[in-house]
């Protein structure tokens, strides 16, 4: 397996983009990580480049992430690198995006509490419940 594996810890920066694909559920949305150092020379912590990632998950992970998270939460992303290089538009400006396929998705604990639920299976999905239970 040659795939760039990658953890990265930050804040959801949208809302959960949810979606029943033929292939099964989907979920995206982006992701801000912003690295924190210590400026010897000013004596204080420092928050460096904020970088944006949008992360995908699929099947059962997408329908569980839609269920539990919301905007500004911090997270934990786990999963497989993907840096796409988009041609030059008609003004020469070429962009880059970065993706990441996640294979796991958790709270970032260190910055608060969480309570976890197993999912039983059932012929229902979660988020047919809750849609149900705001309606």
């Amino acid at each position: 397996m040659n795939d760039t594996q990658v953890t990265l810890v930050g804040c959801v920066a949208t809302q959960i983009d949810y979606k029943e694909t033929v292939n099964g559920p989907s979920a995206r949305f982006r992701f801000a990580v912003t690295p924190r150092y210590f400026d010897r020379r000013k004596e204080v912590w420092t928050d460096g480049a904020t970088s944006f990632y949008t992360v995908w998950a699929r099947r059962t992970l997408a329908v569980n992430l839609a269920g539990s998270v919301s905007v500004g939460e911090p997270l934990v992303v786990h999963g497989r690198l993907r840096v796409r290089e988009d041609p030059p538009d008609g003004e020469g400006r070429q962009w880059v995006s970065a993706e990441i396929d996640a294979s796991a998705i958790g709270h970032d604990l260190t910055r608060g509490t969480a309570a976890f639920r197993r999912v039983v299976k059932t012929d229902t999905p979660l988020m047919a419940t809750q849609k149900a239970a705001v309606v």
